[in-house]
């Protein structure tokens, strides 16, 4: 009988090859094609200027220009977002009546730039232009890089509150325990989304600081005064609970638009501590030891997305990549996940799995296959400047080959705008001139607009939904212009433009067909 079967089996795989091999190609396109929506960002570090600007590059003209070269590789590399720490320290990449100059920007802390320049808002606006949202990254609780080493100016919050401050190992940090501490912290953060157009605030992983084996971070003083009931864990989780809640209102009272995003250490809890973490033997934790209570701000909805630095490689034997990925997406309580990768380790080749040029394309394809995951991450940007085991070329080339439009959050807006109004016209016979302007009823503030280009027998009813056939993003709100030479090769093209506004949600589709006739000359067509 087993036999009689394995010929069956044997005979219909034989007859149906071609319809087989046809759906697993179609399987696998599925899988790994660009999808349409993806966050693809980049860190950009200033502390201790890992990635900007270069130390000892105290030079307005030339921190603007290295910028605009970051932002341009990055660019090339299919990445449309940026995430630039500009409050590395307690200090400011901005002028900041809370805070002074960051000592990264000058070379000493308080000193403002010279010729004179905001940073944060020529970073923002020459982001924008690239097509490229930018999320402003803030420590929440460093406040002293190094005790020793530092440049503390005299109108520093450490100095005018010493009584806010803790000193670990050779840092100092904001108590958060302090109220009067998080009420300063929630102040900071209140101030840029009001004066920037920043597209989110975005947080690390250092909330209490890694454990100093043998030393105990030095807050019993503060537990003692809160008359807390509370264990002091529990009362220490509850301090970083109140703070990102606080936040969270802040953020949202200022700009509901403005996304909060999160990057933790990649494990939440180990398994063997709590039945619902992951499949890790992390040292620390961000539930244990950090006193980050991630899923806590997920499930609340106080956050709009986490980006988990998944660091390790796949197969890892302590944190797997791929087990973390799994895990995060199965606890992202509707929010979106975006993963951290760490492509610096690709610098130094630390490990065999880092020294293989498929590590990278294949951490993106754990990400394609799973839904619940709306992109990735890069720590850091300096990285890429080295181009590590090619993976520039892979991005462009392959992965990232074409642009991926940001996905929306539909829980903090879901209207999206009026399709864009297109004047359009031919000119000598072979240029068509499209003019393109929001239409008037629009209410929602447009971000970008997006020209769909293709000959007309590649038409398929589901070409919106394929980046390929994106001809160009044009970031320009007010409207723009196209002319653009006709060619003969094909019978036929069609052009579809959309808006998309500043919660990313995208436009219905404005049509216009252009026809080739008998005659040779172009002409409109409205199917």
């Amino acid at each position: 009988m087993m036999y009689f079967w394995h010929r069956f089996i044997e005979s219909v795989i034989m007859k149906h090859r071609s319809w087989l091999l046809a759906l697993a190609i179609a399987f696998c396109t599925s899988v790994f094609a660009q999808p349409k929506y993806e966050f693809r960002g980049v860190w950009i570090a200033t502390v201790n200027n890992i990635d900007w600007p270069t130390h000892g590059n105290w030079n307005t003209e030339k921190q603007k220009e290295d910028f605009k070269k970051i932002l341009d590789m990055h660019q090339r590399n299919g990445m449309n977002a940026v995430v630039v720490q500009i409050r590395p320290s307690g200090d400011a990449f901005y002028p900041s009546e809370y805070e002074p100059w960051s000592e990264w920007l000058t070379g000493t802390q308080g000193k403002a730039p010279s010729p004179y320049y905001d940073p944060v808002k020529f970073m923002i606006e020459e982001a924008h232009k690239r097509g490229m949202e930018f999320h402003a990254w803030l420590n929440p609780y460093r406040a002293v890089f190094n005790t020793k080493t530092s440049s503390i100016a005299s109108n520093h919050i450490t100095r005018k509150h010493p009584e806010w401050f803790l000193t670990y190992g050779d840092k100092r940090y904001f108590d958060p325990g302090n109220k009067e501490a998080q009420a300063f912290v929630v102040s900071v953060v209140r101030d840029i989304v009001k004066r920037y157009d920043v597209d989110a605030i975005h947080m690390d992983d250092y909330f209490y600081p890694y454990r100093i084996p043998g030393k105990e971070f030095p807050d019993e003083a503060t537990y003692q005064r809160s008359g807390s009931k509370l264990k002091k864990d529990d009362w220490r989780r509850s301090n970083t609970d109140s703070i990102i809640r606080a936040l969270s209102i802040a953020i949202k009272q200022e700009d509901k638009l403005c996304r909060f995003g999160i990057s933790p250490f990649g494990v939440w809890r180990n398994r063997d501590q709590d039945p619902d973490g992951s499949d890790s033997k992390a040292g620390q934790t961000n539930y244990d030891d950090l006193y980050a209570d991630i899923l806590l701000w997920l499930k609340k909805g106080w956050i709009d997305y986490v980006t988990p630095q998944l660091y390790r490689e796949i197969g890892d034997d302590k944190m797997a990549y791929e087990k973390l990925l799994d895990w995060w997406s199965r606890h992202s309580y509707g929010r979106h996940v975006y993963i951290g990768h760490g492509i610096y380790r690709g610098v130094t080749k630390e490990t065999k799995g880092w020294a293989n040029p498929k590590q990278i394309p294949d951490q993106i394809k754990y990400i394609r296959r799973n839904p619940n995951i709306q992109g990735s991450l890069y720590f850091s940007s300096n990285s890429f400047a080295r181009n590590p085991q090619g993976w520039n070329d892979s991005l462009q080339n392959n992965y990232y080959k074409y642009p991926a439009l940001l996905p929306p959050m539909r829980w903090i807006d879901n209207e999206k705008p009026w399709p864009p109004i297109v004047d359009r016209k031919i000119v000598n016979d072979s240029i068509i001139q499209l003019t393109v302007r929001p239409d008037p009823r629009n209410n929602v503030p447009i971000k970008y607009y997006v020209v769909y280009q293709y000959a007309m027998e590649s038409h398929s009813e589901t070409f919106g939904n394929v980046p390929k056939y994106i001809s160009r993003m044009v970031t320009i709100p007010e409207g723009f212009e196209i002319k653009e030479t006709l060619s003969s090769k094909h019978f036929s093209y069609r052009y579809v433009i959309t808006a998309v506004g500043k919660n990313n949600n995208e436009s219905d589709l404005s049509e216009i067909a252009i026809l080739v006739q008998p005659d040779g000359k172009w002409s409109f067509y409205n199917p």
